[in-house]
């Protein structure tokens, strides 16, 4: 999305995209006005008001009126309104506050009130009057509104009059970042996986599917690709119907081929897991163990065949590196790739996956490969059938076509800047965070006194964070995941939850 930018109405244009919000939010959403066939609604007081606005690109998301001259149009609601306010106050009325209810969950809210708090002081007011529909009183009373009067209005669209000052809205005009989203819309999703998924994604995996021998998915398999090894600077790519732990599968069949001693490096749960696939693969190898969190102790590697090691430890939130001459490197990039820079360009073999930092659907997986496959395992796990048919067996065109819309929409260099620096931004701000090691920009993994109970208190909160994983449990770990798209004013409010 384009960036949001908070400012006064300017041009035709926008006011005509303001009276149909209005017309949306005041006629249809709220009966307050009669329909018509327009569909625009111009407020009796336009030549008077001032709109400040929410614009993402060019289109209107958000708006509110201000205005300050007499009478407000709760002096004709009710009569006797100044002895209800106090005195000595240069007063504005603010009317028509109105968001897109897709946008009520993200930042355009806490910047129209920033706005709104920076024309107050240009302009010496000190208070506000607002009359609030009934159905967003609790939102109201959050932002420091504070009731007065009877209801005003009609018994289809009662409002209640409401009084605030300037101090309060300054004041709050900072906090209404930590307002929990599900006041403002929809949970926050801050899971290791499935993410949030894109409409253009979504759109893509709803199509008709194609068959899996068709020139049509061929195209897409082979775009697929391209775009995976343009993304991870890798020579060969294959894919999957099945999850990381497949590609894994994928990659221990192929070590089984070498021959020789290998290593396995762990310092979470999924290097842990890798010594698993290793053992069932019947391979040859020395597992060395660092302590969870705690970078990899790699020692020397004279005489092994190869070293196998996650890119991103998960688990504890950290990221793994090992530069090796005369052994072959195999990665688990499962939850690296789409969240970090990844050159494979001289890595053995590598896996990733869809449904992680990729936000794509899961159920695809890949496996990276630098040279001609080599014929090992069960047919399903031998990437040599794959590289050389493409498709050996069934395949999903959906995933395919939603993975493809997932890498093409993203511009994946400013993703990675700033996954790394939100990432760092809130790391600075929490406490208890695991790890020891470098830390990954998109997996933050906090230890609190009871994870299910905070986990719950969160989601009540509007916040999904990952929690329920065995070796979470045990270690009364929640993790705070950025793998899909996470507006940075979500993560103020999950802060000052936290």
């Amino acid at each position: 999305m384009p960036p949001l930018a908070f400012r006064v109405a300017r041009g035709e244009r926008e006011l005509q995209q303001l009276h149909a919000l209005h017309y949306r939010a005041f006629v249809e959403e709220i009966p307050q006005h009669p329909r018509n066939d327009a569909r625009l609604h111009v407020d009796r007081f336009h030549d008077e008001n001032t709109y400040v606005v929410a614009v993402e690109g060019d289109s209107v998301v958000g708006s509110l009126a201000l205005r300050t001259r007499r009478p407000f149009s709760l002096d004709h609601k009710l009569p006797d309104l100044d002895r209800y306010l106090p005195p000595d106050r240069r007063v504005c009325e603010v009317r028509l506050l109105n968001i897109l209810p897709e946008r009520r969950h993200g930042g355009v809210l806490p910047g129209l009130l920033s706005a709104l708090t920076e024309w107050a002081e240009s302009e010496r007011i000190d208070a506000a009057v607002i009359s609030a529909t009934t159905r967003q009183l609790r939102l109201y009373g959050r932002l420091g509104f504070e009731p007065f009067g009877p209801l005003v209005g009609t018994a289809d669209a009662p409002f209640q009059p409401m009084f605030l000052t300037i101090e309060k809205l300054r004041e709050r005009a900072h906090e209404i970042a930590a307002l929990p989203p599900n006041v403002r819309g929809e949970a926050v999703n801050l899971l290791t996986g499935p993410v949030a998924i894109h409409p253009d994604v979504r759109a893509a995996f709803e199509s008709t599917p194609e068959p899996h021998r068709s020139p049509r998915f061929d195209e897409e398999l082979r775009t697929l690709k391209s775009r995976l090894c343009t993304l991870t600077g890798a020579r060969h790519v294959a894919v999957f119907l099945g999850s990381g732990t497949l590609a894994n599968d994928v990659v221990a069949a192929q070590l089984s081929t070498l021959g020789g001693r290998g290593v396995v490096l762990s310092n979470g749960e999924f290097g842990e897991r890798l010594a698993d696939h290793a053992r069932r693969a019947g391979l040859h190898f020395e597992h060395r163990r660092s302590s969870w969190g705690a970078p990899l102790d790699v020692g020397s590697l004279e005489g092994k065949s190869w070293v196998w090691l996650t890119a991103c430890e998960t688990s504890t939130g950290m990221l793994n590196e090992v530069r090796a001459r005369g052994v072959r490197v195999a990665l688990d990039c499962v939850s690296a790739i789409g969240a970090v820079p990844l050159d494979l360009s001289d890595v053995w073999l590598a896996s990733g996956a869809s449904g992680k930092a990729l936000a794509a659907y899961p159920g695809l997986s890949f496996v990276f490969f630098q040279e001609v496959a080599r014929t090992g395992g069960p047919r399903y796990l031998d990437l040599e059938l794959y590289a050389r048919d493409g498709v050996p067996f069934t395949h999903s065109s959906n995933l395919v076509r939603a993975c493809n819309a997932a890498l093409a929409r993203v511009d994946w260099p400013a993703r990675y800047a700033e996954l790394a620096s939100t990432g760092a931004w809130l790391r600075a701000r929490l406490r208890n965070v695991v790890g020891e090691g470098t830390p990954a920009p998109h997996v933050i993994t906090i230890a609190v006194e009871d994870s299910e109970q905070a986990a719950a208190e969160l989601e009540r909160d509007g916040f999904l964070v990952a929690h329920a994983s065995s070796y979470l449990r045990r270690r009364n770990w929640i993790q705070v995941c950025l793998m899909g798209e996470v507006p940075r004013e979500a993560l103020l409010a999950l802060v000052r939850r936290l």
